[in-house]
């Protein structure tokens, strides 16, 4: 017997893991545990829809067509578009959940919802893509100014 380095447990001298912390107890353990952690990391972010037969893909859509792209593959322009979107539509999404007995404030939480990207993304999903950025910006506006009026007129 022999203790693990990391958590000073007693473990067999042929154990390849530490039964109590799960550290690695040899090289070879290691680089296994580095690749499985590599592959766990690739479902994750998508890539198991390409090989693999993981189950990163339902009905071929992958964690990448909900989501996006990796914010490290956007352009600066587009980052600022997407922070934009976010913090626009939860401002508007809290504002109409406080004002939630008006009638105004419906037209808000969805056109709060609609400028979110996940939405834009999700709703593009049956017709193949994604919508474009000013369709949804437009049907925010739509949405913002119905609420607005009806806020105000009642």
């Amino acid at each position: 017997m022999k203790p693990c380095p990391r958590c000073e447990a007693s473990i067999d001298d042929s154990a390849r893991f530490c039964s109590q912390c799960g550290a690695p107890q040899n090289e070879e353990a290691a680089e296994e545990l580095d690749q499985y952690v590599q592959r766990q990391a690739k479902q994750v972010a998508g890539g198991a829809g390409s090989g693999g037969g993981g189950n990163g893909g339902r009905d071929g859509v992958t964690a990448a067509d909900v989501f996006g792209v990796a914010a490290e593959e956007l352009t600066e322009r587009e980052q600022l578009w997407r922070r934009g979107s976010y913090v626009l539509g939860y401002a508007t999404v809290v504002v109409a959940l406080t004002q939630i007995t008006n009638p105004g404030a419906w037209f808000l939480l969805l056109g709060g919802i609609a400028i979110l990207p996940p939405t834009r993304r999700l709703l593009g999903l049956p017709v193949g893509g994604t919508f474009k950025r000013e369709a949804m910006a437009g049907l925010y506006a739509v949405f913002v100014v119905l609420g607005v009026v009806l806020f105000f007129a009642l």
